[in-house]
């Protein structure tokens, strides 16, 4: 079989659900609570996993896959470094958009807004609360950058806990970002790709929403 003729056999019909204005929250913050709760109620493999997509100061966009560690209506919390590449594309443009997809649900919904440093103390509470393998590989590894093998990661890796064990405070290059939304598109699957989109859109400090065409 053929590469051509392997992706005419990959196509799901979907149809589990439907997104309907009569069933959804005028705040989108409570709406994808809904969402959000359904997928983890659902016992769902990382509901928590979200497409991140930054832009460099020269146009070039790259997406990668985080994990959200929080939201409330202020917007939306991750952690990583903040010298790598994604850290220096937001320092640089802090525009992005986020984007969960839950297959089983036939789901999606993508986020857009701005994004700001949390502070201090809420990054410190979450670098507290981790593994301590999790703390230490914050800690030694030059996220982004090149080295030479696996082998030289690892060595890192075991030298900096041979050192520090548990005793390890929150470095000062790695914390805590939040996405404050001013856009979200909620997504749902239906038959004959007529998908539900229904969009909210931050116009005038409120929240308006529309349907939008497939």
């Amino acid at each position: 079989m053929t590469m051509k003729e392997e992706f005419k056999r990959i196509r799901h019909e979907y149809g589990k659900k439907e997104l309907l204005e009569s069933d959804i929250s005028s705040n989108p913050f409570e709406q994808f609570n809904v969402w959000f709760s359904e997928a983890v109620d659902q016992n769902l493999p990382d509901a928590n996993a979200m497409c991140l997509s930054t832009v460099s100061n020269n146009g070039r966009p790259s997406s990668r896959i985080l994990l959200l560690k929080d939201f409330d209506e202020d917007g939306f919390c991750f952690f990583t470094n903040y010298d790598s590449k994604k850290g220096k594309e937001i320092e640089s443009n802090p525009f992005v958009s986020m984007v969960f997809f839950w297959p089983k649900l036939e789901r999606q919904i993508r986020i857009e807004g701005k994004i700001e440093k949390l502070d201090t103390k809420k990054s410190d509470a979450y670098f507290n609360e981790r593994p301590i393998g999790s703390r230490t590989a914050a800690a030694v590894s030059p996220q982004s950058k090149t080295i030479e093998n696996r082998d030289e990661l690892e060595k890192m890796f075991f030298e900096f806990s041979e050192k520090h064990g548990e005793n390890l405070k929150r470095p000062f290059f790695w914390g805590g970002y939040k996405l404050i939304p001013d856009l979200f598109e909620f997504w749902q699957g239906r038959k004959n790709r007529l998908n539900d989109r229904i969009e909210y859109k931050l116009e005038k400090n409120s929240w308006i929403y529309r349907r939008l065409a497939p």
